[in-house]
């Protein structure tokens, strides 16, 4: 049995929560939006508040506990909570039934993403961000998620807490620096200690130096000694070190870097913290360097790690395609490396070469060599600009390999490359990371693909490293982007076994989309034109087989429906709609609206009117009735063939299903696509408009000329006047819409012109943010919308497989 009432005020639960479970800890810290804080109780000497939960709080009982930790880590993530408080031990959910726990540092990575919009409102799930947030988390909270109910397991939950939530610690003035603080303490760090490092820091970027480097020294480092050697910067006592040579002589030399203020403000600050962290935080800090560097320098270098499930299969892909000897018979250079870890797993350190652009990437590969976490030899790791640099400065053993024809044939390229792309002209983003010696030489075959890095590895890769393998993960831009068709025409490379996997299980990256992992053969010289992938889910299950295709020689949906758009003035306009894109990722752009309402104006617009209607209905249904998922994000919409003008059923059911899915909204004028008479739904008033009813009967179709030739060659103009024949599905639709339609007229303040926008709005209400509500308190509406979009759905999966027999997508 519950122990607390489900309808108590969330304020009155939180209390109880704090009351019944956490009296030992302080529950009374007011931390940024966050509903519900437990801290370590302050004493004298403490300067920072130490949390060990920061938890959101719903009344009643919430079933999907997910959606909670989402919002919570959107509240985080929009204040920036964790820069001005340190980060708990744990985040949490609750509501009066159960509460649910879940390590800080599982979702610590989310924050340093570098395309995701974070000033949504955390409250209103129905954001894309919110969505796209959940769906990249959902499965990490699965995994790490420690639920509890009130009352049934209190002794469990008793014990957790008295297990984990622990405040005991040798100096209650210090706290200690663990995987979940240290970037919160960074940033403490850049406004305390930065400012007294005695270097023009302007300066020490250009020489590939950042304040992260120096931060590193720190935290890693005991009696102000760092304890790992292989650091880019070290901290000596009252000074770092870095560029350290060792010559011939045992000499050493090194440059250094002092304090402006005699190591005051370093002094201060580190007395707070208690250094170092544990050992078995080393490895995770320093290969975690990313989440330092600052915004500008990652977006620059557009570089994520690859998670260890797809390294692992991407090795065991390249096992099938090589040959499971491959790895003694190949030579591997991974030319975008990173810390490594894309070559981890690779056992012939022999044979394999790593480069990268930081020098501080090196030398933390450098530190994984000598804890024998990466296996691979120190001569083989070595800094690279690849988009820039000389081959000439390459190790000799590996230009050997790549000045031998033969040899050259046996070097396989494993990269996952830099993703960043330059901003179109005009457009607000990172400006200039396109620009590279490499974009200049090949700006003219790459042409708009010329804007994405990776592009340009692939490039240089193709022309200066011919005939080697190259297995690389992106985006699968190169097979399918319209902006890449330059690009195919010159990469001609047999592509071997690939698969697709989602693009959020990549750090960095929160897009709905899938990136590939291609095996390309460039030494057998054909164009791409289709290829079936392997596609797993996010835990590395294998789901299914996808074909993939590049559409260069096709024509869109696009083309197709600007045939037969209408002008203004020519007759009544009824809506319109946005040609937005010809792929799935633009599915939610597309809606028909009123004539005067502005929405996407500068995409196009397609006028709808009397001549154009089923068209329209038929561009919208089949753009929208095959939901977008992450698989089929980049598949695109075609010209037709011309089997859809003699299907009058397609027709119908398309003009069913977009009569009950588009967006027309009353306020914005008359309402023409209302499917039913005043009689059938019992309404108040008069209708403004009959337009849909006389249209659906036939009695304003007989006008000469009213529907184009294109439209009806098989049709006679007898047929024309007769009503239109709709199929048991569409019928089961429009039966399920009367109802709707009929209980909202019997409401008192009903408007006789409503369209369905404006039926859910009267039932659902707005929130506080202007935007509708999700659901409605009232139960019979709610039923009876439910009827209809359950008959929608069916009547969707009805259409779908002739989208594919008209040839509006392939297969």
């Amino acid at each position: 049995m519950p122990i607390y009432n489900t309808n108590i005020k969330e304020e009155e639960l939180k209390n109880k929560v704090a009351r019944d479970y956490f009296a030992d800890y302080d529950s009374t810290r007011i931390i940024g939006n966050i509903d519900f804080c437990i801290a370590i109780p302050q004493k004298e000497g403490d300067f920072e508040i130490e949390s060990l939960l920061w938890a959101e709080s719903k009344r009643g009982n919430k079933k999907d506990i997910y959606e909670s930790f989402v919002q919570l880590i959107l509240t985080i993530g929009k204040a920036r909570t964790f820069d001005n408080f340190l980060p708990p031990k744990f985040i949490g959910a609750f509501d009066t039934e159960k509460i649910a726990f879940l390590p800080y540092y599982n979702i610590i990575d989310v924050f340093s993403q570098n395309d995701f919009n974070w000033n949504v409102t955390p409250s209103d799930h129905e954001t894309k961000e919110f969505r796209l947030l959940y769906d990249k988390v959902k499965d990490d909270i699965e995994r790490g998620i420690l639920p509890y109910r009130f009352g049934a397991d209190d002794k469990e939950l008793h014990s957790f807490i008295k297990k984990n939530f622990t405040f005991s610690r040798k100096k209650l003035s210090t706290i200690r620096i663990n995987k979940n603080n240290f970037t919160h303490i960074y940033q403490k760090w850049l406004a305390e200690v930065k400012p007294s490092i005695a270097i023009d820091w302007e300066i020490a970027k250009k020489e590939g130096l950042i304040d992260a480097d120096f931060y590193l020294a720190d935290i890693l480092s005991e009696h102000n000694v760092s304890l790992r050697e292989k650091l880019f910067v070290l901290l000596r006592q009252d000074r770092y070190v870095y560029n350290i040579q060792h010559k011939p002589t045992g000499a050493m030399s090194f440059d250094s870097v002092d304090f402006n203020d005699k190591q005051k403000n370093h002094t201060q600050f580190w007395n707070r913290y208690d250094r170092p962290p544990k050992r078995e935080y080393w490895d995770y800090i320093a290969a975690r360097r990313d989440l330092l560097v600052p915004q500008d320098v990652r977006e620059r270098k557009g570089s994520f790690f690859t998670p260890k499930r797809w390294v692992e299969l991407s090795q065991q892909y390249l096992s099938e395609e090589l040959g499971e000897n491959w790895q003694d018979e190949y030579y591997v250079w991974d030319c975008a490396a990173g810390t490594g870890n894309l070559l981890n797993g690779l056992t012939n350190k022999y044979n394999i070469w790593a480069s990268t652009l930081d020098a501080q990437d090196v030398s933390t590969m450098h530190d994984l060599i000598s804890a024998n976490k990466l296996n691979l030899l120190e001569k083989h790791v070595f800094q690279f600009d690849f988009l820039n640099d000389s081959f000439d400065k390459l190790p000799q053993p590996l230009r050997d390999i790549i000045n031998d024809e033969e040899k050259r044939k046996k070097l396989v390229i494993y990269i996952n490359p830099p993703y960043k792309e330059a901003p179109q002209y005009g457009s607000k983003g990172q400006k200039a990371v396109e620009q590279s010696a490499i974009n200049k030489k090949y700006a003219k075959k790459l042409g708009q693909g010329n804007r994405e890095l990776f592009a340009q590895f692939f490039t240089r890769i193709y022309h200066e490293v011919p005939s080697v393998v190259l297995a690389e993960f992106s985006t699968l831009k190169i097979l399918q982007g319209p902006h890449f068709v330059d690009f195919r025409n010159f990469f001609r490379a047999k592509l071997g076994r690939f698969f697709v996997v989602p693009a959020d299980t990549f750090d960095n990256v929160s897009g709905n989309f899938p990136i590939g992992f291609m095996i390309w053969n460039t030494d057998i010289r054909e164009n791409f034109s289709s290829k079936i992938a392997d596609v797993y889910d996010k835990e590395g299950n294998f789901i299914e087989k996808k074909m993939y295709r590049a559409y260069d020689y096709c024509h869109y949906m696009n083309e197709w429906a600007k045939l037969y758009r209408a002008t203004s003035g020519q007759t009544t306009i009824i809506g319109k709609f946005p040609f937005k894109g010809n792929d799935f990722q633009n599915q939610n752009m597309v809606q028909i609206v009123q004539p005067n309402m502005k929405y996407n104006e500068a995409a196009g617009q397609f006028l709808i009117n009397l001549n154009n209607i089923h068209i329209a209905c038929i561009y919208f249904a089949v753009r929208k009735c095959i939901p977008a998922t992450w698989l089929n994000d980049r598949d695109q919409f075609l010209y037709p063939n011309d089997s859809w003008k003699n299907d009058k059923e397609f027709q119908t059911d398309c003009l069913a299903y977009t009569l009950f899915t588009n967006n027309i909204q009353s306020e914005y004028g008359t309402n023409h696509w209302i499917p039913f008479t005043e009689q059938e739904v019992d309404a108040q008033e008069k209708f403004d408009s009959h337009f849909m009813t006389d249209y659906i009967s036939g009695k304003n179709r007989h006008v000469k000329g009213s529907i184009p030739d294109f439209f009806n060659q098989s049709t006679t103009s007898s047929e024309q006047c007769k009503p239109l024949v709709f199929s048991p599905e569409a019928i089961a639709v429009m039966n399920a819409g009367r109802e709707l339609w009929r209980y909202y007229h019997a409401q008192p303040e009903a408007n006789p012109n409503a369209a369905f926008y404006d039926i859910r709005l009267h039932f659902q209400g707005r929130n506080d943010k202007g935007k509708m509500n999700n659901d409605s308190t009232d139960e019979q509406y709610t039923e009876l919308l439910a009827t209809l979009r359950q008959n929608l759905r069916v009547l969707a999966r009805k259409i779908e497989p002739k989208i594919y027999e008209h040839g509006f997508l392939l297969r």
